[in-house]
C-alpha cells in the first residue's frame, strides 16, 4: 500500500464482523429517511411568512442536510451496508432513498457508482470532469449531466404540480423546502464527495484509488458529508458504513505508527464486492 500503510487485517475484520452481524445499518437508514419525511412534511405544511429572516436559511440548510443524508444512505446499500443480512431488503432502502432524493433510477446509479469505483479518475468514471477542465463549476455540470435525465425531470414537474394544485401547500414551500434544498445537497455531495476528494494533488494520482482524505474534526466531517471526506478509507474498504469511515481512518493511523509486522495485509476493493 502506498506510503507503506499496511491495515492489519484482523483488525479491519473486527469492525467489519461486528457491521456485519447488527440491524444498525438499517436503524440509522430508516432514521435519516424518517427524518426527511418528518421535516418536508412539517415545513410544507407551515407558513413562510411566519419565519424570521435568520431562522429560513437554517431550515433550508436543514432540509439540504437530510437530502444529502437521503443519498448517502443509497450509496451505503449500492456497497451492501445498509442491511447486509438481506439484499433485498438492502437494494429496497437504497431504491426508495434516491426515489425520494430525486426521482433516481437505483439500477443505474448503482452501474455508475461501481464504474466510478473501477476506473476512478479515468475516462470511464461518470464522477470524474471531462478531462478539459477540473474547474469545480464545470466539473459540477459535467457530473450533473452524467446522472440527470429527462424521465427525472419530467417526474419532478408532475409531482410539484400535483402538490401544487391537488394539495393545500403553498408554491413557495415546494420550492424553498423541497427544490432548493434538493439541489443544494447535491452541491454538497458533489463538493465534498467528488471534488474535494477525486482533485488530482500536485503530485499526481496515487493509484488504484485516485482518492484523498480531507480529515476534519469529527462533528464537521459529519456536518459537512456525513463523513464522505474519509474518502481514501471509503474506496479501500467500501462495505464499511458512513459513520464507521473515521475509525477506519484512526486505525489506519494508529497502524501506519506501529512497528510493522508480518503478515500484516491490506484489503481493497476488489476483495469485496456486494453485488
Amino acid at each position: 500500500m502506498h506510503n507503506s500503510l499496511r491495515f492489519d487485517n484482523a483488525k479491519f475484520e473486527q469492525i467489519f464482523h461486528k457491521q456485519n452481524n447488527n440491524i444498525y445499518g438499517l436503524a440509522v437508514a430508516l432514521l435519516i429517511i424518517s427524518l426527511w419525511a418528518a421535516s418536508l412534511t412539517l415545513l410544507l405544511c407551515l407558513n413562510v411568512a411566519n419565519f424570521s429572516s435568520w431562522l429560513l436559511p437554517i431550515v433550508i440548510a436543514w432540509q439540504t442536510f437530510l437530502y444529502t443524508g437521503l443519498f448517502i444512505t443509497a450509496h451505503d446499500a449500492m456497497h451492501g451496508s445498509v442491511f447486509q443480512q438481506n439484499k433485498k431488503i438492502n437494494h429496497f432502502i437504497g431504491s426508495l432513498a434516491v426515489f425520494f432524493y430525486a426521482f433516481f433510477s437505483y439500477r443505474q446509479l448503482l452501474k455508475k457508482h461501481w464504474l466510478h469505483h473501477h476506473h476512478p479518475a479515468s475516462e470511464l468514471d461518470p464522477d470524474h470532469h471531462d478531462g478539459n477542465s477540473s474547474n469545480p463549476i464545470y466539473w459540477y455540470f459535467h457530473f450533473m449531466k452524467n446522472y440527470w435525465s429527462w424521465n427525472q425531470f419530467l417526474g419532478m414537474v408532475i409531482a410539484f404540480n400535483l402538490a401544487n394544485y391537488m394539495l393545500p401547500i403553498a408554491q413557495t414551500n415546494l420550492i424553498l423546502f423541497w427544490i432548493v434544498p434538493s439541489i443544494l445537497s447535491s452541491v454538497q455531495l458533489f463538493y465534498f464527495g467528488t471534488f474535494l476528494p477525486h482533485r488530482e494533488p500536485e503530485e499526481g494520482y496515487i493509484r488504484p484509488h485516485c482518492a484523498q482524505t480531507i480529515a476534519l474534526p469529527i462533528f464537521w466531517s459529519f456536518i459537512s458529508c456525513y463523513h464522505f471526506g474519509y474518502h481514501q478509507e471509503h474506496h479501500e474498504f467500501p462495505h464499511v458504513s458512513w459513520w464507521q469511515l473515521p475509525a477506519v481512518y484512526k486505525q489506519k493511523a494508529d497502524v501506519s505508527k506501529a512497528p510493522s509486522r508480518e503478515g500484516s495485509t491490506s484489503v481493497s476493493i476488489n476483495d469485496r464486492q456486494p453485488i
